[in-house]
Protein backbone atom coordinates (compact mmCIF):
# COMPACT_ATOMS: atom_id res chain seq x y z
CA UNK A 1 0.00 0.00 0.00
CA UNK A 2 1.62 3.15 -0.70
CA UNK A 3 1.24 6.09 1.24
CA UNK A 4 -1.52 8.04 -0.56
CA UNK A 5 -3.85 4.71 0.33
CA UNK A 6 -2.44 4.76 4.09
CA UNK A 7 -3.77 8.13 4.57
CA UNK A 8 -6.95 7.74 2.66
CA UNK A 9 -7.44 4.60 5.14
CA UNK A 10 -7.03 7.04 8.11
CA UNK A 11 -9.67 9.51 6.86
CA UNK A 12 -12.17 6.88 5.54
CA UNK A 13 -11.13 4.82 8.80
CA UNK A 14 -12.12 8.23 11.17
CA UNK A 15 -15.20 8.52 8.89
CA UNK A 16 -16.63 5.25 8.48
CA UNK A 17 -15.93 4.37 12.14
CA UNK A 18 -18.14 7.35 13.33
CA UNK A 19 -20.96 6.49 10.33
CA UNK A 20 -20.72 2.56 11.99
CA UNK A 21 -21.50 4.14 15.52
CA UNK A 22 -24.53 5.50 14.04
CA UNK A 23 -25.98 3.01 11.91
CA UNK A 24 -25.48 0.52 15.34
CA UNK A 25 -28.83 0.96 16.81
CA UNK A 26 -29.24 1.78 21.28
CA UNK A 27 -26.73 2.80 23.27
CA UNK A 28 -23.34 2.35 22.76
CA UNK A 29 -20.86 2.18 25.30
CA UNK A 30 -17.67 2.32 23.02
CA UNK A 31 -16.12 5.88 23.14
CA UNK A 32 -15.72 7.98 20.32
CA UNK A 33 -11.55 7.65 20.32
CA UNK A 34 -12.66 3.41 20.26
CA UNK A 35 -14.93 4.25 17.56
CA UNK A 36 -12.58 6.05 15.14
CA UNK A 37 -9.84 3.49 16.10
CA UNK A 38 -12.06 0.23 14.74
CA UNK A 39 -13.06 2.42 11.34
CA UNK A 40 -8.81 2.78 11.21
CA UNK A 41 -8.37 -0.62 11.91
CA UNK A 42 -10.89 -1.64 9.36
CA UNK A 43 -10.36 0.60 6.52
CA UNK A 44 -6.62 -0.34 7.28
CA UNK A 45 -6.89 -4.14 6.63
CA UNK A 46 -9.54 -3.27 3.87
CA UNK A 47 -6.97 -1.83 2.02
CA UNK A 48 -4.39 -4.10 2.41
CA UNK A 49 -7.21 -6.88 1.11
CA UNK A 50 -8.18 -4.93 -1.98
CA UNK A 51 -5.04 -4.19 -3.13
CA UNK A 52 -3.62 -7.82 -2.86
CA UNK A 53 -6.15 -7.97 -5.63
CA UNK A 54 -6.76 -4.86 -7.76
CA UNK A 55 -4.83 -1.40 -8.21
CA UNK A 56 -8.22 0.97 -8.96
CA UNK A 57 -8.57 3.22 -6.20
CA UNK A 58 -12.06 3.80 -6.36
CA UNK A 59 -12.45 -0.67 -5.29
CA UNK A 60 -9.93 -0.37 -2.82
CA UNK A 61 -12.16 2.58 -1.19
CA UNK A 62 -14.97 0.54 -1.20
CA UNK A 63 -13.61 -2.28 0.10
CA UNK A 64 -12.24 0.00 2.71
CA UNK A 65 -15.53 0.88 3.82
CA UNK A 66 -17.43 -2.23 3.71
CA UNK A 67 -14.41 -3.84 6.21
CA UNK A 68 -14.49 -0.27 8.22
CA UNK A 69 -18.40 -0.64 8.84
CA UNK A 70 -18.23 -3.99 9.24
CA UNK A 71 -15.34 -4.17 12.18
CA UNK A 72 -16.91 -1.26 13.95
CA UNK A 73 -20.33 -2.52 14.56
CA UNK A 74 -19.01 -5.55 15.46
CA UNK A 75 -16.84 -4.22 17.87
CA UNK A 76 -18.25 -0.98 19.32
CA UNK A 77 -21.07 -3.14 21.10
CA UNK A 78 -19.22 -5.41 22.66
CA UNK A 79 -16.77 -2.18 25.07
CA UNK A 80 -17.39 -2.25 28.56
CA UNK A 81 -19.25 0.14 29.61
CA UNK A 82 -16.85 3.04 31.16
CA UNK A 83 -19.13 5.44 32.63
CA UNK A 84 -20.04 6.27 36.16
CA UNK A 85 -22.90 4.79 37.78
CA UNK A 86 -25.18 7.64 38.78
CA UNK A 87 -25.03 8.87 42.03
CA UNK A 88 -28.27 7.61 44.31
CA UNK A 89 -31.00 9.74 44.60
CA UNK A 90 -31.82 11.16 48.69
Amino acid sequence: MQISGFISAIVVGLIIGILGRLMVSGRQPAGCIVTMITGIVGALIGGWIASMFTDSFWLILLVQIVVAAIITALISPRVKDRTPPPPPSM
